[in-house]
Parts: C-alpha cells; sequence; structure tokens
C-alpha cells in the first residue's frame, strides 16, 4: 500500500468524523461546582435528547449521577440559563429542565418540589445556615417581561417562590453571601446596557432574613463588574475593566476599591450566563484565576497581597468553571486544542493535574488534527482612518490519505461565533474538524466586537453592527486568498444567531461569497428588538442604535429587506421553539432570498431552541450542510447522505 496521499477532489475526501459520529462526540461539560470537597458539574447529552445530567465524584473517587438518570438539570433564565443548583447543607437544590421548577434532594426517594410554576432559577448559593438558598429568580408570571429579583428560598418552610430580598433593577446576577452570613453582594444593571458594558456591585446588610443599607461600591457607566467573591477575612473580590479596559482583579475593603492585578489581558469574560467562575480564591491569600491573552486561555496563580503572578504549565488553551478543593487543589473545565473537553482537577504547589471526566473519547487520530494558527490581518480602517487590523483562527485541510489535485486550492469555510460578544478559542472543535479532514480550509474570525482583547477591541461593534464584522469576515478571506492559502472562488460563510446576522449581511451586501450558512440567524433587527426575549430586547441600542430615532439604520442594515441583492446559496437552519430568534425570522428571510432567485435550502426543527441540542437533529443538520455545499462547490460528498431539497437549483 503507498504512503503517498491520493488527489482528491477538495470536500470530496472520506473523512472519519462522521455527522453521527460527531453528533455523538459533542458532549459538553460545564458548571463545575466543589461543596465540603465534593466536585458537582452537569454534562450535555445530544444523544439522550440533550439531556442535561447532573454528575458527582463521590469520596472514593467514583463518579455517578447526583439524581435519578431520567432527571434533566437546566435554566433557561435569561434564555441562555446560568448555573441550574447549589448545595445547602447536606441537600441538593436543583432546576429541572421540563418546568423549571426548584426541587430540593435530600437522598435516595427524597425529592420535592419547592417553587410554583412561572418561575426560572440560576446561580444559587447556599447561606452559612445550611437551610436558606439565595439566587436569581426570573419571574414569568403575569402579563409584560418577567421580572428579575435576588431571592431567599427556606428548603425547610414549604412550596414558596422566594423572598425578594432585591427587584429594583432590570437585571440581578452572582447573589454572594458572605462566610460569616452577615453581608450580601451581587450584581445589577439596567437596560439598555448588557453586562458587559456596565454593571453595578451592590452590597447590603444582612438582616433577619433580608437587606438594608445596600450601597454601590464599584461599578458604573463605562465599568463591567462580574463575579464578586467574599473572602474569609471579608474582603470582597471582584472582576472590572475599569482601569485600561481589560477584566483585572480588584477588591473592597475598609471601604476601598483595590487593584490587586493590571494586566493587559482579560481575566473574565462576557456574562452571557449566570454562574461564571474565571477565578477563585484559595483562602491563604492566593487566588486561581485563568488569563487570556489573544483569546488563548491560561491559569495561574496570583498573591492577592503583591499581585505577583505563577503561571501554571498545563497542556490546555481554555479554561472554564475555576474552583478550589482546598488551598493546595485546584479545580476547572479545561479545553485542549487536541482533545475532548475535561474536568481537571490541579495540585496547586507543583502544577500537576488530574483529568475527572472527559466530555467524551478521542474520535479522531492525530494525524487527522488541524491545528489553530493565529493570524492577523489589515481590515478596514477606523471611521477617523486609522488602520486597523483583526485575528483569526485558520485551519488548513488535513487528511493523511488525501490531498489536494495539483493547481486546486481548498475552499473555505468562514466560521462566525455567536454573541456578538463573544470570542473564538484555538481549543478541539469537531465542527471544526469535521470540515477539514473532507478537504476544507476554515477560518474562525473574531471580528472587532469580540472580547478577550480589551474593551476597546469589544466596542468597535459599537453602532456598527452589520458592517464591522462584515468587513472583518471579507478581510480575512481576501488575506488567505492573497497567500494563495485557499480558493477565493469557492468560499461559504457560516455562523448562528449573531454569526447568522453576519452570514446574511454578507451574502445581501457583498459579492464576496459563494453559499451561506445560516444558522438560526437575525434577519431583521426591527422585528428583533420587537419580539426577542428581555434580556437581548435592548441590546440593539448599542449595536445599532435606539428606537425610534434609529428605524432607518435598522432597516439598511437588516438583511430580510436587502436579500434581493443576494446572488449567493443560501442554507438555513432553524428550531422550532427558539425564543431569541423566532423561526419567523428565517422563515421571512427564506423567501426574500428564494423570491431574489437565490438558490435556497430551509430546515426547522420541531422541538429545537436556540441552539440544537438533539443528535438528531445535529445529525441532519450536517448531512444538508455536505449536500448543500457539495452543490455549491460541484463536488459529490463522500458518503452516502439523504437528499436536500434545493429551491431554485441549476447544476452548479
Amino acid at each position: 500500500m503507498s504512503d503517498t496521499p491520493a488527489d482528491t477532489p477538495c470536500g470530496a475526501w472520506p473523512s472519519p468524523l462522521s455527522p453521527e459520529q460527531a453528533a455523538a462526540a459533542s458532549n459538553a461539560l460545564d458548571y463545575a461546582w466543589a461543596h465540603r470537597g465534593r466536585l458537582y458539574w452537569i454534562e450535555d447529552r445530544p444523544t439522550e435528547r440533550g439531556r442535561s445530567a447532573l454528575m458527582t465524584r463521590h469520596a472514593d473517587g467514583r463518579v455517578a449521577e447526583a439524581l435519578a438518570p431520567d432527571v434533566g438539570v437546566r435554566s433557561r433564565v435569561h434564555e441562555y440559563g446560568g448555573r441550574p443548583y447549589a448545595v445547602v447543607g447536606d441537600r441538593l437544590a436543583y432546576v429541572a429542565t421540563q418546568d423549571q421548577r426548584l426541587r430540593v434532594h435530600g437522598g435516595v426517594g427524597d425529592t420535592t418540589v419547592l417553587t410554583p410554576e412561572g418561575c426560572r432559577y440560576a446561580d444559587g448559593q447556599g447561606a452559612p445556615d445550611g437551610r436558606t438558598l439565595v439566587c436569581v429568580r426570573e419571574d414569568h408570571r403575569g402579563d409584560g417581561a418577567p421580572r428579575n429579583a435576588i431571592v431567599a428560598l427556606d428548603l425547610d418552610g414549604g412550596a414558596h417562590a422566594g423572598r425578594v430580598l432585591y427587584d429594583r433593577s432590570d437585571f440581578v446576577a452572582s447573589p454572594r453571601v458572605s462566610p460569616d452570613g452577615r453581608r450580601l453582594a451581587f450584581i445589577a444593571w439596567d437596560h439598555p446596557a448588557m453586562p458587559w458594558d456596565e454593571t453595578r456591585l451592590i452590597v447590603g446588610d444582612w438582616r433577619d432574613g433580608s437587606i438594608a443599607g445596600e450601597r454601590v461600591v464599584a461599578g458604573g457607566p463605562g465599568e463591567s463588574v462580574l463575579e464578586p467573591r467574599w473572602d474569609g477575612d471579608g474582603t470582597l473580590y471582584f472582576l472590572s475593566d475599569r482601569a485600561g479596559g481589560w477584566w483585572n482583579l480588584h477588591r473592597w475593603r475598609d471601604g476601598r476599591v483595590e487593584s490587586v492585578t493590571a494586566l493587559e489581558a482579560e481575566i473574565g469574560g462576557p456574562a452571557w450566563r449566570l454562574g461564571g467562575q474565571h477565578y477563585a480564591l484559595t483562602g491563604d491569600g492566593r487566588a486561581l484565576v485563568c488569563v487570556s491573552r489573544g483569546a488563548v486561555e491560561s491559569l495561574a496563580l496570583i498573591d492577592v497581597a503583591t499581585g505577583g503572578l505563577r503561571p501554571l504549565a498545563l497542556p490546555f488553551v481554555g479554561f472554564d468553571a475555576i474552583g478550589v478543593l482546598d488551598a493546595a487543589t485546584g479545580y476547572a473545565i479545561a479545553s485542549a486544542a487536541d482533545a475532548p473537553p475535561a474536568l481537571i482537577t490541579i495540585d496547586l504547589r507543583d502544577g500537576r493535574h488530574d483529568v475527572v471526566r472527559t466530555a467524551g473519547p478521542r474520535v479522531l487520530a492525530p494525524a487527522f488534527l488541524a491545528r489553530a494558527e493565529a493570524i492577523e490581518f489589515p481590515t478596514a480602517p477606523a471611521a477617523d482612518g486609522t488602520p486597523r487590523t483583526a485575528h483569526a483562527w485558520f485551519y488548513p485541510p488535513r487528511h493523511p490519505g488525501h490531498r489536494p489535485p495539483r493547481g486546486e486550492a481548498p475552499p473555505l469555510i468562514v466560521l462566525l461565533h455567536g454573541g456578538p460578544t463573544s470570542v473564538s478559542r484555538p481549543v478541539l472543535k469537531l465542527g471544526v474538524q469535521f470540515w477539514t479532514t473532507r478537504g476544507f480550509a476554515v477560518v474562525d474570525v473574531n471580528y472587532g466586537g469580540s472580547a478577550g482583547f480589551g474593551r476597546a477591541y469589544r466596542e468597535r461593534l459599537r453602532s456598527q453592527w452589520g458592517v464591522v464584522d462584515v468587513q472583518d469576515a471579507v478581510a480575512a478571506v481576501d488575506h488567505l486568498a492573497a497567500a494563495g492559502r485557499i480558493d477565493g472562488r469557492r468560499v461559504a460563510i457560516r455562523g448562528a444567531s449573531a454569526g447568522g446576522f453576519t452570514v446574511l449581511s454578507a451574502l445581501a451586501f457583498t459579492d464576496r461569497f459563494t453559499a451561506g450558512i445560516n444558522y438560526f440567524g437575525v434577519a431583521d433587527l426591527e422585528t428583533l428588538a420587537a419580539d426577542t426575549h428581555k434580556f437581548e430586547s435592548r441590546y440593539l441600542d448599542s449595536l445599532v442604535a435606539p428606537l425610534p430615532q434609529g428605524r432607518a439604520v435598522y432597516r439598511e442594515r437588516s438583511p430580510a429587506h436587502h436579500m434581493h441583492r443576494c446572488r449567493a446559496a443560501l442554507l438555513t437552519l432553524q428550531g422550532s421553539d427558539d425564543r431569541a430568534v423566532p423561526p419567523q425570522q428565517s422563515r421571512a428571510v427564506v423567501q426574500a432570498a428564494r423570491a431574489a432567485g437565490c438558490p435556497v435550502a430551509y430546515l426547522e426543527f420541531e422541538g429545537e431552541q436556540h441552539g440544537f441540542r438533539e443528535a438528531a437533529h445535529i445529525v441532519r443538520a450536517l448531512q444538508a450542510e455536505c449536500v448543500f455545499l457539495g452543490w455549491a462547490f460541484g463536488f459529490v460528498p463522500a458518503g452516502s447522505l439523504p437528499p436536500l431539497a434545493i429551491d431554485n437549483a441549476t447544476p452548479a
């Protein structure tokens, strides 16, 4: 057998990663937490119809489900959710996926329903008394927008919705009771700000089951404060971007705010979900922190007295859910460039780590793995003419048994993260490897507006959504084409949610792309502002313009009104129960593209919300993408795939 790779048209390479394998291997680990030295975490399982299982590691090292094997644990606060469980004394309080009601589990067969229908809960913490849960409540009972509050629930007090401690802001997050039980800290913010724009850190005195004397100790206009944590001595630590526009560690003590670190790097990230943990206090004068530089993350120990930083040499590039079991042992959900995510423990004395649980087995041999290459490229200048660059991760096609025929450059898939205030990291993504093993190049763009590069980069998208992101996507393609690394005539653009909006905008307002793959993308900005959920209902004030005065800009930027310009092929995939981007958005843009004569395919998946969770739906979507790109780029995908109806299709 020859070791020479076969010359095979790009896109037609027989990948070892089938749609079924990609879906089965897309398990996720989330929301790790420790209580009295015991670890808990959530496992998302597409092959179990998207069930989120609550797991634990027992004292003897045994890993098992903490609840019955058919129980799903997931919160829908803000629609994106948050940590859906807490340990209070010896009992588990958790949010059941099916009805969002809190239940209390005290042992085998001992589970009671605590809260009524119509309320959602997240981001809770047990108070020192061992019977009180303090958490965020989102109350959907009654008419109008849901009402957000910090509430206290007595686990021994019978069924109730919770006693309101604070409800005088549009949004609240991160309620944290001090170790002595005398004070409560939490985050609050109001429309039209998002939590990465400006928040307030509030501290109140805990008195007889209520709080009093609330005062703002940090935050306000132009400052994003996140993740308050109490130390044992009564000092309150938190993250803030007040100095230099980078989220750094600060503390409040003796009535003053002090900076602990001043890194030109991020400790923290945008609070799309509640319960983020980007640092933890060890209790002995140190903090275990996640440091992000250029979207590559590492762990370090910080001496909180001096700000001195000691990096930990770990073979990972992404971290979430950071905490400590004790002063000598940390934990985190760690993501590598070449392996599935894993829940690990870390010896804080020597930096060694042990794997507690992996999200799944390795499904690709190293010879098939495309590695992320950081690229920085020129993009459109600022309004005042100042030159600017943007960032992306580039993945060349890779397969030990196949290579492009002589003279053929690979087609390119441009990936766009959602948010748009989010970030792409160079962690192993089977969604990328699915394409690179088939002969595609992939560029994962951290366009202006992405997190991880400081506030100034994050705010490039202010009033410019649909402009800067599109410019950066086009600039990434032009940069790679000029370098001869891709075929600039065969380029697809792919994104979900906010990334889907950029896909649709790129097709409507440029002629750079041959095809677009749109997962539940925003098509009409004004409709989005009217129909979306409370958390994002004023997001467009900063991304586009306030309404009603900005109505003309909304129409000018909305792809649904301009698809008559589109000449590319469009595949749209949508969930029927999506509240963030309702199905009518996708249906309308597909109809407009179809009327313009564009080749169009549309699949709507029953019961899916904002992000597909069921394996069968993930499989069908990937199959459809393969057929669609084969038609658009003129190759026959390997393997047996179900047909896809493409309206206005002519031979490619």
